[in-house]
Formats: structure tokens, sequence, C-alpha cells
């Protein structure tokens, strides 16, 4: 018997109001020109438990496709790249002794870094909610 490819999640699941990069990242903006940046519920699925996480320093400068971050699961170690460039103004402290909330929240809680965006119009090149569901979707 084929093996059924693991479903992929509805539109529904996959939060209306974030911006979403092909890497599986997510963008929420905050307060104009701030935003928010951790892994989509699908990415943390596809890492599977996740039990360190490195994040870059405040004020460290990023840009759109570079990797800023490493998540480390019992299955392999990922570099997350960031989609937005600009100057890291929080990183999530809460997950050096809670890594495991970036599997149980990760749109929430488990969110990696905030960043103050050097380019907002970065953020048009972004896929919005349905976009991201199709790129899921067309595997």
């Amino acid at each position: 018997m084929p093996d059924t490819p693991d479903p992929i999640p509805s539109t529904g699941a996959i939060p209306e109001d974030l911006r979403y990069s092909r890497d599986h990242e997510w963008v929420r903006v905050e307060g104009g020109t701030t935003a928010r940046v951790g892994i989509t519920d699908y990415a943390q699925d596809q890492l599977g438990e996740v039990v360190y996480v490195e994040l870059p320093a405040v004020g460290d400068e990023v840009r759109a496709g570079a990797a800023a971050a490493e998540v480390e699961s019992t299955k392999s170690v990922s570099e997350v790249y960031v989609p937005v460039s600009g100057t890291v103004r929080a990183v999530n402290e809460v997950l050096a002794d809670r890594p495991e909330l970036v599997n149980q929240d990760p749109y929430g809680e488990g969110w990696l870094l905030e960043l103050e965006l050097a380019d907002p119009s970065e953020l048009d090149g972004l896929l919005d909610a349905a976009g991201y569901a199709e790129l899921l979707r067309a595997g």
C-alpha cells in the first residue's frame, strides 16, 4: 500500500494576521516597524521535538534570507532564515529554558525574535495565509 502523506493544514489552521516565507517562517508586524518572527506549525512538526534554540544577540543586524537562529530537535539542527531585514530588538529568552514552546505554541509563546524593520516593503514579498496554505498543498 502506498504511503499517505501527512495532512496539510487548512487555511483555518494558519493564522490570517501573519505573513509567511517559503522557508516556513512567519512574521507578525507589531506597532508599525516592529516585526516578530518565528517558525510555522508545519516547520516545527517537521523538526520534531525541539530541545535547544540558539538566538541572535539584541542589536545584531540581519538581512532577509540570511540565517539568524538555529533550532535543534531530536531529529536535526536547522537554521532559521529571517524573511525580512532589520535590527534585532528582542529575543525570546524563555526558550533557553523552555525550547518546547516552539512545538507547543509556534505562533504565540514560541516566537523567536523581534526586529526593527529596515525596509517594511520587504513584507510585500511574503505570502499571506492563503498563499502559504497553497505552498503547503503544492508540497
